[in-house]
């Protein structure tokens, strides 16, 4: 079999992916920034409770910024999982 193709801008971690829709969907109901934030953090920490409290903040951050802030589709630093 090959190798699956995702269209550009496809966000392939899934707790990535969790992240960055949970965070725009909780905005776009009304939730505030940090309160989305928050929620986002302990989303990530549900996928990867290995992960200190700081590298989930951290990561979070870089994925709102990059994906909601910026707009940007490329790829992003973050955990090694899928």
């Amino acid at each position: 079999m090959g190798q699956a193709t995702f269209p550009v801008g496809t966000i392939l971690r899934r707790c990535e992916r969790a992240v960055v829709t949970a965070y725009r969907e909780l905005r776009e109901t009304g939730t505030d920034d940090l309160s989305a934030f928050r929620a986002c953090t302990t989303l990530y920490r549900v996928h990867h409770p290995e992960a200190s409290m700081r590298e989930a903040r951290r990561l979070v951050a870089e994925w709102i910024d990059h994906h909601v802030v910026h707009g940007a589709t490329g790829p992003t630093p973050g955990c090694d999982c899928d």
